[in-house]
This record gives C-alpha cells, sequence and structure tokens, in this order.
C-alpha cells in the first residue's frame, strides 16, 4: 500500500481548552495517530516542549506521532504528542540547588573530602582512594 494512498479519518482532538478537527491515519491505544508534519501545532513532543521551555505538568498523552525512517534502517518510532495548552513553565532551581548538586558530584564516596574535579561516576572515587583500591588488587593478583 502507498503511504501517500492512506486513508485519513477525522478525529477531534482535544488539548485543554478547544477541540481541534483534524486528520488523523487511525488510532492506537485509543490515541488518534498522525504522520511526520500531520499534527496540529497545538501538539508538541517532549523534545519540543522541552526546547519551548515547557513541561507536561502530568498530563496524558493526547495522540501519537508515529513515523518510519529511511536511513539507516527501517525502523518506526512513536512519539507522544501532548497539549500546549495544558503544558506548564519549567521550574527553576532553587539558588542553592545546583551548587549542591556540584558539590556531590565532587564528594568522593570512601573518603568523603570535596575534591576540584568531579569524581568519575562510574566509581564515585577520588582518584587516590581508586589508586589505593587497584594498588591493593595488583597486589593479591600477583
Amino acid at each position: 500500500m502507498n503511504p501517500r494512498n492512506r486513508k485519513q479519518q477525522v478525529t477531534r482532538v482535544f488539548d485543554g481548552r478547544t477541540h481541534h478537527i483534524a486528520l488523523c491515519r487511525g488510532f492506537r491505544d485509543q490515541l488518534p495517530v498522525f504522520g511526520w508534519g500531520e499534527a496540529p501545532s497545538t501538539l508538541l513532543t517532549t523534545a519540543q516542549l522541552r526546547d519551548a521551555g515547557l513541561r507536561r505538568n502530568g498530563q496524558d498523552p493526547v495522540a501519537l506521532l508515529v513515523f518510519r525512517h529511511q536511513r539507516p534502517y527501517a525502523r518506526e518510532t512513536v512519539a507522544e504528542l501532548f497539549s500546549v495548552e495544558l503544558a506548564a513553565p519549567k521550574r527553576a532551581a532553587a539558588p542553592g540547588q545546583m551548587d549542591h548538586a556540584m558539590e556531590a558530584r565532587r564528594t568522593c564516596v570512601d573518603c568523603a573530602r570535596v575534591q576540584d574535579y568531579c569524581v568519575p561516576t562510574s566509581t564515585r572515587q577520588c582518584w587516590d582512594c581508586f589508586d589505593d583500591e587497584q594498588g591493593g588488587q595488583v597486589e593479591a593478583a600477583a
């Protein structure tokens, strides 16, 4: 079946305040399905909401965006679409929140010292504690 000859269905999409009449490709999980470039402008994906400085605000998806990739693999991607009208502005971090988070990234879990650098997330250890631990393992192996 040629994708250009697909049957379009008329559906009502409620985006929080108003009902929009739109042509969709069908339904999946009781949600209207739109193709690439076919969704109403009042419906955005989570990434698009984030780029617009908005967040979902706990709302359920209103519709689905389904499209196939041409290259490198012909896989199908399904993205949930959310209403712009029900979205809320992103929350800003509290003044000391980012400082506290960065201090946690610089703190070694073994010696509890705050380092000048971010400790590796794989070990959460400073280089001194990591070298001490690795040195003991090398001696035990020999």
